[in-house]
């Protein structure tokens, strides 16, 4: 039996044999994959609680507050005169946001002099503070449209000439990638991709460490081909799951370009089991592989682009982002899973994957048959 093949029975003997390892690499994808995308089940924002402060009490100012307690985003938990009130309600975190309709809303209205209504969110929560502004938005605007129909209509136009002339561009907006909006939608697809690698890593690096413990971990290229082929079997079949079953169990977006994105996983893959044994072989150490390697995940997602514009961040973490595995694959696998890519329009991401490849797993080769070239002068 070639070296290869022995190293790659003998990895996959050892994955699983070790229960850590196992656990990482295989258990706990199934694990995120169910669980990760149970908080975002309801995929929107909806019945934010909020207040509305009514110091104008006209027909103008009730008929905003009836708009808002029939949006599906906010739920009216009160509605009063008194703006503190209001104020330490929000404080208290009894409510997410309040709208001041002013004393005179509709003497300007009326008179047609500019008329603000402030609303006040807590900025604390992005998602709740965008469902508090668009639904008082809409309810404001609701009201406005009609306001100023009703003086079209006054100044002798037909209602269907008002109406058009108060909307001469109608405005309809698709949305093509994620049409429900959903925020499980917007962040599962892309952590997908970054649960994979981190999974990968600690799993390779734990391995690669525990033979540093054992002595074992000296082996010639060809075995070094071996257990990268079998770790990125393990991979493979992760990546698989999250692409071919978790984003159809929930219903996101996906199968725009499936052989692209196999293509992507099989130059993803490799990429971040070579760095995970070349980490291992670092550190030599099982427990600090997994404690390093706990908390990159987070700073990782930030430099990948996908919840931060990475034109938006400074130079130097641009710079680094480029040699991280996931932000290729998690800009390149949003295109052709989620959008339907061709492969011609991502190919930077993939060429740098390959890269970085062949670069990790030269580095990998390189160190294994240096420290074998070290125990036989020894």
């Amino acid at each position: 039996m070639s070296r290869f093949a022995q190293a790659w029975r003998q990895t996959l003997a050892a994955v699983l044999g070790d229960a850590g390892v196992l656990l990482i690499l295989l258990v706990a994808p199934v694990l995120y994959g169910f669980f990760y995308p149970w908080p975002y089940g309801t995929e929107v924002v909806t019945r934010v609680p909020v207040a509305v402060v009514d110091q104008d009490r006209t027909g103008l100012s009730r008929q905003i507050v009836r708009f808002a307690q029939a949006s599906p985003r906010m739920e009216v938990r009160f509605v009063t005169g008194d703006l503190q009130q209001a104020r330490m309600a929000l404080w208290r975190g009894e409510i997410e946001g309040y709208a001041l309709l002013p004393a005179d809303l509709k003497r300007d209205v009326v008179r047609g002099a500019p008329a603000v209504v402030p609303i006040e969110g807590n900025g604390a929560y992005a998602l709740l503070n965008k469902a508090v502004s668009y639904g008082f938005a809409e309810a404001v605007g609701t009201v406005s449209a009609g306001v100023e129909i009703r003086k079209l209509q006054a100044a002798g136009q037909g209602a269907a000439q008002a109406m058009a002339s108060r909307n001469p561009l109608d405005l309809q907006m698709v949305h093509l990638f994620n049409p429900t909006e959903g925020y499980g939608s917007y962040v599962v697809p892309a952590v997908a991709l970054l649960i994979l690698q981190q999974t990968l890593l600690m799993g390779a690096a734990m391995l690669a460490g525990t033979w540093a413990e054992a002595g074992t971990l000296r082996a010639r290229p060809a075995a070094w081909l071996g257990r990268l082929a079998a770790l990125s079997g393990c991979g493979l079949l992760t990546g698989a799951f999250f692409f071919g079953w978790v984003f159809w169990l929930q219903d996101y977006p996906r199968g725009g370009n499936p052989a692209g994105a196999l293509v992507l996983l099989l130059c993803y893959v490799p990429t971040v089991c070579a760095l995970g044994l070349l980490l291992g072989c670092w550190l030599r150490d099982r427990e600090r592989a997994l404690q390093v390697l706990l908390f990159t995940a987070l700073p990782m997602a930030f430099l990948s682009g996908f919840s931060w514009p990475a034109q938006a961040l400074p130079a130097p973490l641009q710079a680094l982002a480029q040699l991280l595995p996931s932000t290729s694959a998690i800009q390149a696998a949003l295109r052709l899973n989620q959008m339907g890519a061709p492969l011609a329009d991502v190919a930077g991401w993939l060429l740098t994957l390959a890269v970085l490849g062949l670069v990790l797993t030269g580095g990998l080769l390189w160190a294994g048959r240096e420290r074998a070239a070290r125990a036989r002068v020894r």
